[in-house]
């Protein structure tokens, strides 16, 4: 039986949502082994002078547990 653990990451990217999950799953991964799902909670942006500048995820990012 696998022991599976759920963490919240915020990340964020001035190229994209999809950008931004992959940093959190990059930047997670430096720390934390066996990571087998993310999932994404919520998705922002900042704006500025009527454009999308920066795009931000909360990443739900699920790891089995050894």
């Amino acid at each position: 039986m696998a022991i599976l653990k759920v963490i919240e990451v915020l990340a964020n990217s001035d190229k994209s949502w999809e950008d931004a999950a992959k940093n959190a799953v990059a930047h997670a991964s430096k720390s934390v082994k066996n990571i087998k799902s993310v999932y994404i909670n919520e998705q922002s942006a900042t704006v500025t002078d009527g454009k999308m500048d920066n795009y931000r995820v909360n990443a739900k990012i699920t790891f089995e547990v050894n």
